[in-house]
């Protein structure tokens, strides 16, 4: 099956034959990420907190007491359905929690599908250890766990290994916005407090 792009390059090469103009060969997508050295994952870490958010960096061992340490006190969980760690007392989403009732929660723990080191992005692709957007987007404090093999080193890598068809949310820091004064205000269009977990080893 070929994609949208393909089948669009095809069809401006075959409008445009006999002419000057040269267009690129198409390349199929990559099925793997790089591999993430561990100047990139310094380089994510680094990155992230630029924007403001909290970092962490920790082994897999250690994780569920970093997430429960991270969790705001006496707030309310929602984890998505198929989340890897146990985080107790957490709500599981099963899709009709409403956003006035995910208002009262005050944090969410997710996990991510790849994170991008050049721009400090982390990308969801909404699959079960991550749950539906609204989850993300609604309580005050995102908890994200990511292991240090989904970093990428740029964009073009994170398109990778993203597949088109899914949802997709891209965040790069704590939800914040501006006036025309250039007043910061956080939290307007998301979690006010974004705080990723770097696990060491692979997923």
């Amino acid at each position: 099956m070929t994609d949208a792009r393909t089948e669009i390059l095809a069809r401006v090469r075959e409008a445009l034959a006999g002419s000057a103009v040269e267009l690129p060969e198409t390349s199929a997508p990559r099925d793997l990420a790089p591999v993430a050295t561990p100047e990139v994952v310094d380089h994510f870490a680094e990155r992230v907190a630029d924007y403001r958010a909290v970092v962490e960096r920790c082994g897999a061992e250690k994780l569920e007491g970093r997430i429960a340490a991270a969790l705001p006190a006496g707030g309310r969980v929602v984890v998505p359905p198929g989340l890897s760690v146990q985080v107790p007392e957490a709500i599981v989403d099963d899709g009709t929690l409403t956003a006035a009732e995910l208002d009262r929660i005050a944090a969410v723990v997710t996990e991510a599908r790849v994170g991008i080191a050049e721009t400090g992005t982390i990308v969801l692709d909404h699959a079960p250890d991550q749950g539906r957007r609204a989850i993300s987007l609604v309580p005050d404090t995102h908890i994200c766990v990511i292991r240090e093999d989904q970093v990428v080193p740029d964009v073009p890598d994170a398109i990778g290994v993203l597949d088109p068809a899914r949802p997709q949310t891209w965040i790069s820091g704590p939800s914040a916005t501006s006036d025309i004064e250039l007043d910061r205000v956080e939290g307007v269009h998301g979690p006010r407090t974004l705080h990723v977990l770097v696990v060491a080893g692979k997923r």
